[in-house]
C-alpha cells in the first residue's frame, strides 16, 4: 500500500544525519558533480564571476539545508534566472559596477521572498496561469541557446557584447562564419554526450553524470590542445581565488534608479518564487515517502539564503529541479543531501580550482545549450496544442513578449490573453478573483460545491477551502454550478486529488456532464454547452 510508507519518514535533524548519512552523502556526491559545472556555467551566462555560482551553491547547500521547508530540493543556481541576472547587470552598466548594483536589488528581492513566505504567500504558483508559466520557462530556453552559441563556437566577445536578442539571432551566420575549429569541435562532442546520454541510462557507463562525462573529455582535450597557449583567453573559464572573491560586494545605490530598481527586484522575487515552487511540488510528488514540503518555510529560506548569497557577491538560488530531480533518483533520504552537496562543492573549490580552471567555455555552453532544449523543447509546444488552441496562443504570445521585451512583460501578456479568453467565455467579471465555494460535511463525506467559474486567479480561494478538508475521508467536488474551468485549475484539482488520496482519503470530481472540453486532453478546459 502506499501509505505503509508514508507511516515511518526518514527521521529529520540530527537523528536523520545519523541514520542515513550513507544514503545521503552518496546522492549529495552525484549531485555535487553536476552542480560544479552547472553552477559555473549559469554564473558566466549570467555575467556575474564564474566563482559565484559555486558560491552560491555552497550557500544553498550549507546554510539553507538548516532552514529550508522542503527535504529533497537542492539549492543552487539555476539557468531560468539567467535572462533576469544577465539583463540586471546589463541594465546597471555592465561589468562589476553592472554586477554590484544588481547585487543590490537581489538582496531586496531576497527580503522580498522572505516576506512573501511570512505571509504565506506559498502557493504562488497557483495563481499564475500554467501556460504562461510554461511559455516564460520555454522563452528562458530559447534565450540561453541564442546566448550560448557564439560561445559553443568561441567566437571572440566583441562580435556580440551589447548586442539585443534580436542582435543576437540575427547575427548567428556571422557567428558560425569566426567559429573556432579546434574549440568548437570541443563544443560539438560535449553537446552529443549532454544530448545522448539519457539514452544510455541502462548501461554502467551512462550511470556517470552527463556534465561530469563532459569534463572527462573536454579538459583532456584541451590540454592535448593546449589551449593555454594556442588560444585566445577567453576559451578558457577563469575562476580565481575564493577566499578574496567573497566579500561585501553588493552595492545599493541602484536604488536612485527607482524605476530599474523596483522591476528587477519584482523580477527576481516573482520569477524565483515561481520556479522554486514548482520545483517544490514537483518534488513532493516524486517524493517516496509522499512528504509534504512546507512552501511557506521554503520561500523564507530560499528569501535568506538569496539575501545572504548577494550580499556576498553570489547569485539568486532557487530549489532547482534538475539536481533536485537527481538527488531523488540517487536515494537522498533527507535535507542532508542538499547539506553533503554544499560540503563537497566547498572543499572542491578550496582544493581544485586550477582543475576548474582547465575547463573549455565551450563545454560549459554545450551544458546550458542542452538546459535550454529542455525548456523549449518542441515536445512543449505540441503537449501545450492537445491541451488547447486557446492554451497554445497564450503560451506562444508570453514566449514572444518575453523574447522581445522581458520575462516581466511576458508573463503579464500571457495574463491578460488568459483573462480576455475568460472574458469571451462568459466568465463574469465578479468571478475573476471570487468562486463562490460552499463545503458540507455529512456522513463521513464531505461535498465541495464550486459556483460561477473555477479559473487560475480564484483558484487560491478554493485551494484554501480545500486545504482545511481532513485527511483521510471522501470528498467530492461539483463543479455543475460553473459555466468554466479553466486548465489551471483541471491540473490543480487534479494535484489536490493525487495528493489526498495518498493520504488514505477519495476524491471524486463531478458536475461536468453539461460541460464541454475544448480538446481532447483529459485536463483541458471545460465550459458550459449553451443550449
Amino acid at each position: 500500500m502506499k501509505s505503509i510508507q508514508k507511516i515511518n519518514p526518514p527521521s529529520d535533524g540530527w537523528r536523520g544525519f545519523i541514520e542515513n548519512i550513507g544514503a545521503d552523502s552518496k546522492a549529495g556526491f552525484v549531485v555535487f558533480l553536476l552542480a560544479m559545472p552547472l553552477s559555473l556555467g549559469v554564473a558566466k551566462a549570467s555575467d556575474f564571476p564564474p566563482i559565484m555560482g559555486l558560491v552560491t551553491a555552497i550557500i544553498g547547500g550549507i546554510l539553507v539545508s538548516f532552514i529550508s521547508g522542503s527535504r529533497l530540493t537542492i539549492k543552487g543556481p539555476a539557468a531560468g534566472l539567467i535572462v533576469v541576472i544577465a539583463g540586471a547587470v546589463a541594465d546597471f552598466g555592465g561589468g562589476d559596477t553592472g554586477w554590484k548594483l544588481a547585487l543590490g536589488a537581489m538582496v531586496v528581492a531576497g527580503l522580498v521572498q522572505i516576506l512573501f513566505g511570512v505571509l504565506k504567500l506559498g502557493k504562488l504558483a497557483d495563481i499564475f496561469p500554467l501556460s504562461a508559466i510554461h511559455g516564460m520557462l520555454a522563452a528562458i530556453g530559447i534565450i540561453i541557446i541564442v546566448k550560448q552559441i557564439p560561445i559553443l563556437l568561441d567566437v571572440n566577445p566583441d562580435l556580440y557584447k551589447g548586442l539585443s536578442m534580436i542582435g543576437m539571432i540575427t547575427s548567428i551566420p556571422k557567428f558560425f562564419a569566426n567559429f573556432d575549429p579546434r574549440a568548437t569541435m570541443i563544443g560539438v562532442y560535449s553537446l552529443a554526450i549532454m544530448l545522448g546520454w539519457p539514452y544510455l541510462k541502462d548501461f554502467k557507463l551512462g550511470k556517470i553524470p552527463a556534465p561530469l562525462m563532459v569534463l572527462i573529455v573536454a579538459i583532456p582535450s584541451e590540454l592535448a590542445m593546449d589551449f593555454v597557449h594556442t588560444e585566445p583567453t577567453y576559451a578558457l573559464l577563469h575562476v580565481g581565488n575564493l577566499v578574496e572573491n567573497v566579500k561585501y560586494n553588493a552595492d545599493f545605490s541602484g536604488i536612485f534608479q527607482t524605476g530599474l530598481f523596483v522591476k528587477y527586484v519584482i523580477m527576481f522575487a516573482l520569477v524565483g518564487s515561481l520556479e522554486s515552487l514548482l520545483t517544490v511540488k514537483a518534488i513532493d510528488m516524486a517524493d517516496p515517502f509522499k512528504r509534504k514540503s512546507n512552501n511557506n518555510k521554503d520561500l523564507i529560506a530560499v528569501g535568506i539564503g538569496n539575501t545572504v548569497s548577494s550580499l556576498f557577491g553570489g547569485m539568486p538560488m532557487i530549489s532547482e529541479v534538475a539536481r533536485s530531480a537527481a538527488n531523488v533518483s540517487n536515494g537522498a533520504k533527507t535535507r542532508w543531501a542538499n547539506f553533503f552537496h554544499g560540503v563537497f562543492l566547498l572543499i572542491f573549490v578550496l582544493v581544485a580550482t586550477p582543475v576548474i580552471e582547465m575547463i573549455p567555455n565551450a563545454a560549459l555552453a554545450a551544458m546550458l545549450i542542452t538546459v535550454g532544449i529542455k525548456l523549449a523543447h518542441p515536445k512543449e509546444f505540441i503537449n501545450t496544442f492537445k491541451i488547447g488552441k486557446e492554451q497554445l496562443a497564450i503560451f506562444l504570445v508570453t514566449i514572444a513578449f518575453t523574447i522581445f521585451e522581458d520575462l516581466l512583460i511576458g508573463i503579464t501578456a500571457g495574463i491578460v490573453l488568459k483573462m480576455i479568453l475568460h472574458l469571451i467565455n462568459g466568465t463574469p467579471i465578479s468571478s475573476f478573483f471570487k468562486a463562490p465555494t460552499v463545503v458540507s460535511f455529512d456522513k463521513n463525506e464531505y461535498l465541495v460545491e464550486i459556483d460561477k467559474s473555477a479559473i487560475f486567479s480564484n483558484f487560491p480561494g478554493i485551494k484554501r477551502k480545500l486545504d482545511e478538508i481532513p485527511a483521510g475521508f471522501n470528498v467530492t467536488i461539483d463543479l455543475k454550478n460553473t459555466k468554466l474551468v479553466d486548465h489551471s485549475v483541471m491540473e490543480n484539482l487534479h494535484h489536490f486529488q493525487h495528493e489526498y488520496e495518498e493520504n488514505g482519503g477519495h476524491v471524486k470530481i463531478i458536475g461536468l456532464e453539461k460541460h464541454r472540453a475544448v480538446s481532447d486532453h483529459q485536463l483541458a478546459a471545460r465550459k458550459v454547452v449553451v443550449t
